[in-house]
């Protein structure tokens, strides 16, 4: 049985979310914290990315 960290309800051991509101139950909960993560980095690169094609694309001043 494991608690919900959220509203303290007990949930069968194969849940992966919990009955009572819904919430992530903390097995799963650390997978999101990864997943939030990757998806961070790539966030991160591509604006990197966009940041020196912008650099390289947009005109320069000659003054």
């Amino acid at each position: 049985m494991r608690r919900c960290l959220y509203c303290q309800h007990t949930n069968p051991a194969a849940a992966s979310d919990c009955d009572e509101c819904g919430m992530p139950l903390p097995a799963r909960a650390e997978q999101a914290s990864e997943d939030r993560q990757r998806r961070f980095m790539w966030f991160c690169l591509g604006l990197t990315l966009f940041c020196v094609s912008m650099f390289f694309w947009l005109p320069r001043s000659i003054y």
